[in-house]
């Protein structure tokens, strides 16, 4: 067979370092990295082998047999002593008579298998390595999960776990167990909420602190933000307690404590902005950006460690704080998506049959990130429709309900934290006591275009500034690129009363009724002339905020774009509410305001701000169910769901006439994650899958015999793929199955150390040889994958596009009547359905996709990459190829 696949199923550029490693160090710090070779005193590779487990009597998958009446008494007494069982209880429910013999003595001694009885068919005992999906050694970084594995693994555990149960012991472990992912959702929902609470309160103080502080001679406190400082004032204008910076210093005239203030505004923003970046650059570079693309990649499927560690839990934490703080225009309630599945990530690893299982995980993980919009927005339902509509790959009844538990435990833990001192779960939650009228859906649907177009915009905008930072080499490193748009960013906010507050502020006041709010802080209750100045204000702030949003969405601090865009639609969304209370105060006559009562508010500009937000975020994000009910939990106010509804479905039915991704797939797209979407939208070329995969003239295939442990090490160095095909021979390759190159690594590796120390010479085999001596032989077929999901080669790319899809394979292998023709990946896939075919053809090994041109492939010629190729893609720019051990280091673009 050819050397030189293109692709055999993504390779690292650091694997062959990993091959020659002698041992991984174990550190409990980051139990997200993966052993794959410490075996003496790391965790036992097999210790969740359910064939490990002693059982008393062999499993079956005999028919129950039915119980007559007088054995009822007997069944009783032996459930509850736990004693022994008739031969047609439910233990002998899994019994074969195919139950293999597994040969102990080919094994390293901590990955030893227990003695199981040996079946026979026919009077000729049964071969254990006929057929079956390999075990494991775990997943390497930046790999895709094997989701059916995952699922087979967990049924054989609990059909281990069912079949040993017995008495009442048995059954209280059976539900110890199916209640380990209800304490992980309890406890994530406990963390959520008292993390966001502190956040809240802390991010409330150093927002004030640019302002000023809270001084102890009015029984205040120093670390108290104004909101608190002032309680018991209606204006906080009045408030003796809260002394500016110009106060404290004794400046006296106007230009010297606006000149004063405005230098602590500039200082202390720059500082926060600072601090932030330095601690995502130090201690977890992974906690930087939203971290919604990376959450939605994970749940897809794909490993990131490091990315849900105790580190990046930390680090996102402090660094939101510090970052919403400086003023940019960035948000919390994405970035605490990403805190809520850090949370229940450090969670699972109190229980592994949940940890150590993919699978189970990333439905916690779906769980768990409705709590971050739950608190984010104090919109639970929300929440759950949110991690639905916008981040889950595979969303079953079950994680629905564990979701919403969640989601409510984490709203009730913030509301009795009461973060506001006012009752309620966000800073902007308000209530409105008039309704609408028919003839405002056309400012409304005027509303949604804007959303639609801002969002439009946006997305490109946004994009085209992270491809300048990617291609300009000239541009300095990411902390400096940070406080030039943090100074920049204050500079222009201070200005403009609008852009100087905070966005939750902002947003609060943006939302309120006039007849309710009593301190109007930002004059938007004002009527007459001074309400033409207002406009303009806030449209020229809509303005600036939309491009001070797209440069800072993307720089190497927590930011989320949530707040902003709401921030954003809900300033032009008030200006055309202004608009039009002025002119049927004008033109009360006017035959659209016919409709109004006398000496009642016909117009509410406050429901223009909520209803530009949803369909600014809309535009931005292409949700549209989850925001509708989002922003109903926010106002309370029934009668206006019409309204946002029909706003949320014009935004983003104009957003898609720009480009179909939002921003989150916009920037998985970017950094082209191998994310596949499981959306009916997706356009799948009418074409044979053969015309894409890679041939198996182009492959890397392993025969069944004639290897040695010496000879597999040196494919392992010269071939950097993450896998191989397995055939019989090379004259008639048969497909016997796929191995992975972390099992064959990990076989080689243990083979040759201390208790079995075989000699390179020994020989290694992947098909069953009657006469091999397992102690000076070293059989792979326990690890290789017998059964492999195959499809004829003729087969069209949609059937195999769905297959990824909808089952979540990292590769399919092609094969016509056993032959073996083919090979497909995952990445394969996203190339060709993303349209990267012209950048992997001209791309070289320094640019980064294309990795090393190694020929044409199928009907249309298409190249292939191999796998260092493929890890250049994910690791490319800003210094990012070295080892991901040390938190310091900058990753760049896998963000």
């Amino acid at each position: 067979m050819s050397s030189s696949a293109a692709m055999n199923t993504g390779a690292s550029s650091s694997s062959a370092d990993h091959n020659n490693r002698n041992s991984y160090a174990h550190d409990d710090d980051d139990a997200d990295e993966l052993d794959l070779f410490e075996i003496t005193d790391g965790p036992d590779i097999l210790r969740d082998d359910p064939l490990r487990d002693d059982l008393a009597e062999p499993l079956s998958f005999k028919r129950k047999q039915k119980q007559g009446f007088l054995s009822q008494p007997a069944r009783l007494l032996n459930a509850l002593t736990g004693g022994p069982r008739s031969a047609g209880s439910p233990s002998r429910l899994y019994d074969s008579p195919y139950t293999p013999s597994l040969t102990t003595e080919g094994l390293p001694s901590s990955s030893r298998l227990d003695p199981i009885p040996a079946g026979s068919k026919d009077g000729v005992p049964l071969d254990w390595y006929v057929e079956g999906p390999g075990r494991r050694v775990g997943y390497e970084d930046l790999t895709a999960i094997d989701w059916i594995f995952e699922y087979t693994k967990e049924r054989q555990r609990l059909r281990v776990l069912h079949a040993s149960a017995k008495g009442l012991l048995g059954y209280a472990h059976q539900f110890l167990d199916a209640s380990q992912v209800w304490v992980v959702l309890v406890l994530t929902g406990l963390a959520v909420g008292a993390l966001a609470a502190a956040i809240d309160v802390a991010t409330d103080w150093l927002g004030d602190f640019k302002y000023g502080f809270c001084s102890t001679a009015d029984g205040g406190a120093f670390y108290l933000s104004k909101t608190s400082c002032c309680i018991g004032y209606e204006e906080q204008a009045k408030c003796f307690g809260w002394r500016p910076w110009s106060t404290a210093l004794g400046i006296g005239s106007a230009e010297g404590k606006w000149f004063i203030e405005y230098f602590f505004y500039l200082l202390l923003s720059v500082s926060f902005a600072l601090f932030a970046a330095v601690l995502v650059k130090s201690y977890a570079i992974y906690a930087k950006h939203s971290g919604i693309p990376e959450i939605k990649t994970v749940l897809g499927g794909f490993i990131i460690r490091r990315f849900l560690g105790i580190w990046t839990l930390i680090t996102k934490s402090l660094g939101l704080v510090l970052a919403v703080a400086s003023g940019m225009w960035l948000g919390k309630e994405g970035p605490l998506v990403h805190v809520a599945c850090c949370c229940a990530n450090v969670f699972t690893k109190l229980f592994p049959n949940i940890n150590n299982n993919e699978a189970r995980k990333r439905e916690v993980l779906s769980a768990a990130a409705a709590s971050g919009i739950s608190v984010a927005f104090g919109s639970p339902i929300g929440g759950v429709l949110f991690s639905l509509e916008q981040l889950s790959y595979y969303f079953p009844d079950k994680t629905m309900w564990q979701s919403f538990v969640c989601a409510m435990t984490a709203a009730v833990v913030l509301q009795a934290f009461d973060p506001y001192r006012s009752g309620k779960l966000v800073l902007y939650q308000v209530t409105y006591s008039s309704s609408w009228h028919g003839f405002e859906l056309i400012p409304f649907m005027l509303l949604g275009i804007l959303g639609g177009v801002y969002g439009g915009l946006f997305i490109k905008a946004n994009m085209h500034v992270a491809q300048f930072k990617k291609s300009a080499a000239w541009l300095p490193g990411p902390v400096v690129q940070v406080i030039v748009v943090a100074f920049a960013t204050a500079l222009i906010n201070y200005p403009n009363n609008y852009m100087r507050a905070q966005s939750s502020d902002l947003v609060s006041n943006l939302f309120s009724e006039c007849s309710k709010l009593t301190d109007d802080q930002f004059g938007l209750c004002k009527t007459g002339a001074a309400s033409a100045g207002t406009i303009v204000l806030l449209i020229f702030a809509s303005v600036l905020g939309f491009f001070l949003a797209a440069v800072t969405f993307g720089l190497q601090i927590p930011a989320g774009i949530i707040l902003p865009s709401m921030a954003i639609g809900a300033l032009s969304g008030r200006a055309v509410g202004i608009i039009m209370e002025i002119w049927q105060h004008n033109h009360p006559a006017f035959i659209a305001f016919r409709a109004c009562e006398p000496d009642i508010p016909c117009i509410t500009p406050g429901t223009y701000a909520i209803i530009g937000a949803a369909a600014a975020l809309a535009g931005v994000t292409r949700m549209t169910v989850s925001i509708v009910v989002i922003m109903f939990e926010l106002t309370g106010a029934l009668t206006y769901v019409l309204p946002i509804m029909v706003a949320v479905m014009i935004s983003k039915w104009v957003g898609d006439a720009f480009s179909r991704r939002g921003i989150y797939e916009s920037w998985i797209h970017f950094n082209e994650y191998p994310f596949l979407d499981n959306s009916e939208e997706m356009t799948i070329p009418d074409i044979p899958a053969a015309q894409i995969m890679t041939r198996i003239e182009d492959l890397v295939v392993l025969t069944a015999t004639g290897h040695t442990v010496a000879s597999l090490t040196a494919i392992l160095d010269g071939h950097p793929y993450r896998g191989f095909p397995v055939v019989s021979d090379p004259r008639d390759a048969v497909l016997l199955g796929y191995i992975s190159r972390a099992e064959l690594a990990y076989n080689l590796h243990t083979a040759t150390q201390p208790p079995r120390s075989l000699p390179p010479e020994t020989e290694a085999f992947f098909a069953h040889q009657p006469l091999a001596d397992p102690r000076s032989t070293l059989d792979l077929r326990p690890w290789m994958d017998q059964t492999p999901l195959t499809l004829p080669s003729r087969s069209r790319l949609h059937l195999a596009v769905s297959y990824f899809q909808k089952l979540g394979l990292r590769y399919v292998l092609f094969s016509d009547r056993g032959v073996l023709q083919g090979l497909l990946t995952k990445k394969d896939v996203w190339y060709v359905l993303n349209g990267a075919e012209e950048t992997r053809r001209t791309s070289n090994p320094s640019g980064g996709l294309g990795g090393r041109d190694d020929g044409g492939q199928g009907g249309e010629g298409v190249t292939r990459e191999d796998g260092e190729g493929e890890q250049e893609g994910l690791l490319r720019g800003e210094g990012m190829m070295e080892d991901l051990v040390s938190p310091g280091v900058d990753r760049g673009s896998i963000l």
